[in-house]
């Protein structure tokens, strides 16, 4: 469970940490920056879209990026956790599985010949695929969605063994649904922290 911390208050997040919350997402590098120092024992996740331009501060600050929606960023945060020597990189690939043009991400199409060419990047672990659900009245209008990204996992990683089997999706919304289809991942932010202010 990843506690989605965005416009959380960095003394909540203290509170989180002390109840046994520990791993925190931000949408923006600029926000996490800004907690980090002030929260500590949280692993940060980032779920947020990120600009190539912002890949080497958050190589540095996030102990891992979900969010890895293109070619060139997976690129860009190879080079930049080669450059801080921090090993293998944990990202997850986003795909846009509805194929929302409001919604960055890799369609579903050209996600097999993407994953087998950043598979050979060295200085990423590709632990899965990730994906940003439709919004829809209810929960069950997500399964669809959440289904497809299971099934494209099982092609992708039956042509490239190299990409991890986690499945990050489902929110505060419609999580229970994105478990029984299979996610190991989910990120809940509303029904931990509340509503967020306007």
């Amino acid at each position: 469970m990843l506690a989605v911390s965005k416009t959380v208050p960095p003394d909540r997040l203290v509170a989180a940490v002390g109840a046994g919350i520990t791993s925190l997402a931000e949408n923006r590098v600029q926000e996490a920056e800004a907690k980090e120092p002030h929260v500590p024992g949280a692993r940060w996740t980032m779920v947020g879209h990120l600009q190539s331009n912002k890949a080497a501060r958050a190589v540095a600050l996030f102990d891992e990026i979900q969010s890895v929606d293109s070619e060139a960023l997976a690129e860009r945060i190879d080079r930049a956790a080669h450059a801080a020597e921090r090993g293998r990189y944990p990202v997850f690939l986003q795909v846009n599985v509805d194929r929302d043009p409001a919604k960055a991400g890799f369609l579903p199409d050209e996600m097999l010949e993407s994953a087998a060419r950043l598979a050979r990047l060295p200085g990423l672990e590709i632990g899965g695929l990730m994906t940003v659900g439709r919004l829809v009245a209810t929960a069950e209008e997500a399964r669809p969605t959440f289904r497809a990204l299971r099934e494209l996992s099982e092609r992708v990683r039956a042509a490239t063994p190299g990409i991890g089997a986690s499945l990050s999706m489902g929110m505060s919304d419609d999580f229970e649904v994105a478990v029984e289809e299979g996610a190991t991942v989910v990120r809940l932010g509303r029904v931990i922290f509340g509503e967020r202010p306007v």
